[in-house]
């Protein structure tokens, strides 16, 4: 059976490897430790519908990330994981109708694997 496939996006290994862990039954976690990578993977899994990313990352952050995958596709659902509350960030991604959720470290399982189910339903 194939998996419903989520592009997760975080510069620290640990986070990336827990979440593929986490929902390995769930869902076909992909991983990338930065932005540009993440952006090279969506060119390559077309399938990709949900995508997962931390806010601060080195090089391009999380939020502009995102407005560079809403610009090529605007039908992905975006998703900004973070332990950080950056409000500023939240109203902009909320207002410009870029990211679906802001959702902050640490995460519950089932409340994000609800989240994920419920961003594919969309």
């Amino acid at each position: 059976m194939d998996l419903p496939k989520v592009l997760y996006v975080d510069d620290e290994v640990i986070n990336l490897e827990l979440l593929r862990i986490t929902f390995k039954n769930e869902f076909n976690i992909i991983t990338a430790c930065s932005a540009a990578e993440g952006l090279k993977l969506l060119d390559i899994h077309s399938d990709i519908h949900v995508v997962i990313s931390d806010l601060k990352m080195p090089g391009m952050n999380g939020l502009e990330f995102i407005k560079e995958i809403k610009s090529k596709r605007q039908s992905r659902v975006c998703m900004l994981l973070t332990g950080f509350l950056e409000s500023e960030v939240m109203l902009e991604g909320f207002n410009k109708e870029l990211i679906f959720r802001y959702l902050m470290k640490p995460w519950s399982r089932d409340e994000l694997n609800e989240i994920i189910q419920e961003a594919f339903r969309r």
